[in-house]
């Protein structure tokens, strides 16, 4: 169990914290002016920051279970085309992805992804 549940909450944190610096320090106004230019309010009420935390405990957990069957590389490869690919495709298909904010997004989301492989295979029993 303290190879699975530590690993998973301490990823999990590590994806919180890099979100939330992310999009609320590094990219906001990208974000705000994108949302403002489709008459919309960009949603950062707590409530949206709990579901945050949700997604960061998901995909740490899909992490987990994808560093199961494949190496470090792959894991951060398939997830990150898993959480951010896919989500970009989705959010951009939608029209409320600033596309001005990947140049800095595409990189911090990778490093994202392979500290967040490094700690789940550092501290799980898959190493």
């Amino acid at each position: 169990m303290k190879k699975t549940i530590l690993p998973i909450l301490l990823s999990t944190l590590w994806i919180s914290i890099s979100e939330f610096t992310r999009n609320e320090f590094l990219l906001k106004n990208g974000w705000v002016e994108h949302y403002q230019s489709l008459g919309l309010i960009f949603p950062s009420e707590p409530i949206n920051g709990a579901v945050w935390g949700i997604w960061s405990l998901v995909f740490a957990v899909l992490l987990f279970v994808i560093s199961q069957k494949f190496n470090f590389i792959e894991t951060t490869i398939i997830g990150w085309f898993i959480g951010f690919i896919m989500m970009w495709l989705v959010i951009g298909n939608l029209m409320v992805l600033p596309f001005g904010i990947l140049y800095a997004a595409i990189p911090l989301s990778i490093l994202e992804v392979f500290v967040a492989v490094f700690i789940l295979r550092k501290l799980s029993a898959k190493s």
